[in-house]
């Protein structure tokens, strides 16, 4: 097994490369197209100017007075060098062809869709809506947060229950989070959980992993051997799917009572299309639903990325996990959206949260709210009686063949929708294989099972071709004779069709946003009237600290919608997707080089799903240390500096871990003394410390080596957030510094977007000792799965396997000379920045030069006492500048964290300080009385064109200087359409589905 591929020879760089990354060309004729500079914001003059500005003659230099020399790499990273677009797209056509797009039937909770053009273009094609940032500024947010309660009511009126989340990372890490949330709902004092065997084997696995850190006394089982007894204290939860893995619907409205009786919640993993059909889980007394909306527009992709859902009772809502969009109203009294219930998230409970969820799923959420949205209820239930059909129908054929449909003979007769399990006829049992093999020869995937069972799952691309091949393949290669119409109407005749008690009697979907846009034209035009709510990179810089918010390249996104990507399932034979994996053996390779560690998995299919593996990696290399000599694993203590994010907490809980806090010291650096003397307090029971690198305060630690030995020296394991790999790359690297096991941020530092909210990426690089115990998968082995392998993190084997793309087209056209100049030019930005708002502002921490590493602190925390001006204000008064506010409050409180990226001009660069030199000027006109304390610009902001354009202005300052305060929004204005958000309001009177149309 190669766990570092040796890349393509014709990829290698046979001559010397320039600054830029490509070889120098002899001749004009030898131009060849650069994405480099396409991807740098300042151009070379710009560079000039900055880096003169900060008295450096070059960026090489400034990298050796912000890096320091123990942990710098100087010799060039081993990846090809820089491609031109046009160029690598070409051989990533090549790449892609290995792969082959069969029919899948296979089912698993992964089906064909189709993605109704109008939605693939403006909204997965647009960066109008996969370029935000998630809306935390609800301000400037409010399409976005209109599309994903659109989500959330669909949601809850398919599932019968009435609180529905903004989503989650994936139908089986859905169900885990529902056996969380069940175990927190009972206080902790019931730890037993039952999970059904019936349920897709995915989810099963990851049940099982999540289990184990948790102290989950998980069973899996059938349905009919509950104990509700089985644990300590007893069950905490029950979880079933509806329908079953292999189609089989069940009436669970007994065992729903039965544990309701016992104090156990009913959890069901549900098929969102079969709810427009069959009786909703809400109905039948289900306390949470999950599952997933990928069927709803979604392609599969390899697995992802795709929008799961959760839903459940209101009395939940501060247990539930992820992000919940909420109704409130703004500073005029208007309706207004907003995320609410933030206090229970990681970034504020830390390791008291609800789960350690960071990024969702937004974007794909918004593409299955359009799609419910455009169909409508109506056309929503027509591809679903379509499907359950053309599935009826070729049961029938099956059964003409003599073959026999699993469940014919139950007493309450075989309800199914859309997916049947088949026992061949007498005396061909063992033909399975032959059977397998007619469909692929006819480009159709079958499930097989591991008794000579198959199964199908068809979808709402199925049609009468389809079908007809099926039944040749199960006729072992002969097509019949059979009229699918007929055979249609025979199931139909025969009652098989007829759902009985299990019919779905409520309506749903009956607000008017689901019944109106059914047009292209009003769906466009709802889109865009909804786009136009929402500040992306399309509009300006979005400068957030650790958020890495830099260009997502049109050419690195163009191939994730090409079908040889985007229509395989996840669990199709690997020699169906050759070209997948050469793209995965690729990446991981250059992932290793730029992280200096030995092996990479790309399952995690979040950062702080990278966090979780990485911390379950750990955990694992210690049980097995232990074992091999004889003891039992004491090491659980995870030793965390103060300023970490607030997942890493949360996520070695989840792990597992008890969380010992490190403070810091008044240069926001690590405090030494203080992670002395609890290493060696803990040292018998130390697992792990997770550090953050370059800070989370901005600054290049010079002691991260002596750190890293030092935990060492007590026998545990250092873990690197990669949150600010943006500033390491091809300048040093988490195994240079020390650490032995990293996450990294694909959506941050490697271009994929962040669409709003999700998706995202977290690999995992781990040193040598680490690579056994690297996640594998029940269904699909990863190669990179060590011999000691933790379960499966996430429901498909590679993660979200279609957005890989983005990043992989991203490091092969910058090429290592790129990739190293695009880090040190995000940290001539920052530095830049930071030394024209030092006259204004003071920069909280500095190395002791005096620099920052790629993005930096501005304290304001004596706004509040001078001039009565939170952080807030400065944030929501960025807004009428035309910006999208830095990271507030955090790492420390009453201060803002700006990082500016390598995308970014200096035109624009010096825009955002002059905005922020204009504040401070405002600030300071409050604070000397010039302006009002409680009425002024930065107290009223952001300002609304209603605002602006009423009669009765009666404020002390102008309307220009509301609204225009800087020339340049002359030109071009983003207005906000909402004004400041009452977020007490919101989470008092909590409406999280869409509220009555003349509120809109």
């Amino acid at each position: 097994m190669s766990l570092a591929p040796t890349h393509d020879p014709a990829q290698q760089n046979t001559s010397s490369d320039n600054a830029s990354g490509r070889a120098e060309s002899s001749s004009i004729l030898d131009f060849a197209d650069d994405f480099i500079h396409r991807h740098l914001g300042p151009c070379d003059d710009e560079t000039s100017q900055m880096l003169a500005s900060l008295g450096f003659s070059s960026l090489e230099e400034l990298t050796r007075a912000t890096v320091p020399a123990e942990i710098r790499i100087d010799q060039e990273m081993d990846i090809p060098s820089s491609r031109g677009e046009r160029e690598f797209l070409s051989a990533l056509k090549t790449i892609a062809s290995k792969n082959k797009v069969y029919r899948n039937c296979i089912g698993m909770g992964y089906t064909h869709t189709v993605t109704p053009p109008v939605i693939l273009r403006n909204v997965l094609e647009n960066p109008g809506w996969y370029t935000q940032y998630t809306p935390y500024q609800a301000e400037i947010a409010q399409g976005r947060l209109e599309a994903l309660l659109n989500f959330q009511t669909m949601v809850a009126d398919l599932t019968g229950l009435p609180l529905a989340g903004a989503s989650l990372l994936d139908e089986a890490t859905a169900a885990a989070e529902a056996m969380g949330m069940c175990v927190s709902i009972a206080n902790h004092k019931k730890t037993g959980f039952y999970a059904s065997d019936q349920c897709h084997p995915q989810t099963l696995s990851l049940l099982e992993t999540r289990a184990r850190g948790l102290g989950i006394d998980l069973k899996i089982g059938p349905i009919e051997e509950i104990d509700f007894d089985h644990g300590t204290g007893g069950l905490c939860g029950v979880l079933v799917q509806y329908p079953a893995t292999d189609g089989q619907v069940f009436d669970y409205t007994d065992l729903a009572r039965k544990a309701s009786a016992a104090g156990c919640l009913t959890v069901a993993a549900a098929d969102l299309l079969s709810l427009t059909l069959l009786k909703s889980p809400g109905t039948w007394g289900a306390d949470i639903c999950v599952g997933s909306a990928q069927r709803f527009g979604v392609p599969m992709g390899l697995g992802g990325p795709h929008a799961a859902f959760i839903s459940t009772n209101d009395q939940y809502a501060r247990k539930l996990p992820g992000r919940l969009i909420g109704v409130s109203k703004d500073s005029a009294g208007n309706r207004a959206l907003r995320m609410a219930i933030q206090t229970r998230e990681q970034h504020i409970r830390r390791d008291k949260a609800t789960s350690n969820i960071c990024t969702a799923q937004a974007l794909l959420a918004i593409i299955s709210s359009f799609y419910a949205v455009y169909h409508g209820p109506k056309g929503l239930r027509q591809i679903a009686e379509r499907t359950a059909g053309y599935t009826g129908a070729l049961a029938q054929g099956l059964r003409n063949l003599g073959h026999t449909i699993l469940g014919d003979d139950r007493s309450d007769g075989n309800i199914v929708f859309d997916t049947i399990r088949i026992r061949l006829g007498k005396g061909r049992i063992h033909a399975a294989r032959q059977v397998a093999d007619a469909a692929r020869e006819r480009g159709i995937n079958l499930r097989e099972y591991d008794d000579g069972t198959l199964g199908v799952t068809l979808d709402e691309t199925a049609d009468r071709a389809l079908v007809a091949d099926l039944l040749a393949a199960f006729n072992f290669g002969h097509y019949t004779s059979l009229d699918i119409d007929a055979l249609l109407e025979e199931c139909r005749a025969e009652g098989r069709l007829d759902l009985g008690e299990f019919a779905r009697q409520d309506e749903y979907l009956t607000h008017p946003v689901f019944n109106t846009h059914h047009s292209e034209t009003q769906l466009l035009r709802y889109i865009f009237q909804l786009m136009g709510r929402d500040l992306s990179l399309a509009h300006t810089m979005i400068p957030l600290g650790s958020c890495t918010m830099k260009l997502n390249a049109t050419s690195e996104m163009i191939p994730v919608t090409w079908p040889e990507f985007s229509e395989i399932h996840p669990f199709a034979p690997d020699t169906q997707w050759r070209g997948y994996t050469h793209m995965f053996r690729e990446l991981e390779r250059w992932l290793c080089e730029v992280t200096g560690l030995s092996a990479v998995s790309l399952q995690p299919n979040a950062g702080a799903q990278g966090e979780y593996t990485g911390l379950l990696v750990i955990r694992a290399y210690h049980e097995q240390m232990a074992a091999k000599a004889g003891t039992e694993n004491k090491r659980t203590i995870c030793l965390i500096p103060t300023s970490a994010h607030g997942t890493n907490p949360a996520s070695a809980v989840m792990a597992g871990m008890k969380v010992v806090g490190i403070k810091c010291d008044d240069r926001g650096d690590i405090d030494l003394d203080d992670l002395r003397a609890k290493a060696e307090k803990h040292s018998d029971e130390l697992s792990a410390l997770m550090i953050t690198y370059p800070s989370t305060h901005g600054v290049f630690e010079a002691t991260v080596k002596e750190v890293c030995e030092l935990i060492h020296s007590h026998g545990g394991q250092v873990y690197m957030d990669g949150a600010n790999m943006n500033a390491q790359v091809g300048l040093t690297s988490p195994g240079k510094c020390g650490a032995d096991v990293c996450h990294l941020n694909l959506h941050k530092t490697f271009c994929i977007p962040h669409g709003g909210g999700g998706p995202g990426m977290g690999p995992i690089a781990v040193a040598k000792q680490l690579v056994p115990f690297l996640p594998t998968h029940p269904v699909q082995r990863p190669d990179t799965a060590g011999e000691y392998a933790i379960g499966p993190v996430s429901a498909a084997p590679y993660g979200s396997p279609s957005i890989l793309t983005i990043s992989y087209v991203y490091i092969a056209m910058m090429g290592a000379a790129g990739l190293r100049k695009a880090t040190q030019v995000a940290i001539l930005n920052a530095n830049y920045m930071a030394k024209r708002l030092s006259d204004h502002y003071d920069i909280l921490y500095t190395d002791m030069g005096g620099h920052v590493a790629h993005e930096f602190i501005v304290d304001c925390r004596s706004f509040e006492k001078t001039a009565g001006i939170k952080i807030e204000d400065i944030a929501k008064r960025l807004m009428d500048y035309g910006f999208h506010g830095p990271t507030m409050s955090w790492p420390v409180p009453g201060t803002l964290m700006i990082e500016p990226t390598e995308s970014e001009s200096k035109d624009e660069l010096d825009r955002f300080c002059d905005a922020m030199i204009s504040i401070r000027a405002e600030i300071d006109a409050v604070a000397d009385g010039s302006m009002d304390r409680e009425d002024n610009p930065l107290k009223n902001s952001p300002h609304t064109v209603y605002e602006i354009s009423r009669d009765d202005w009666d404020h002390p300052y102008s309307r220009d200087q509301a609204a225009w305060p800087a020339p340049w929004l002359r030109q071009a204005k983003f207005w906000p359409t909402v004004g400041r958000i009452d977020n007490t309001y919101g989470d008092r009177n909590l409406v999280c589905s869409c509220p009555p149309m003349e509120e809109y």
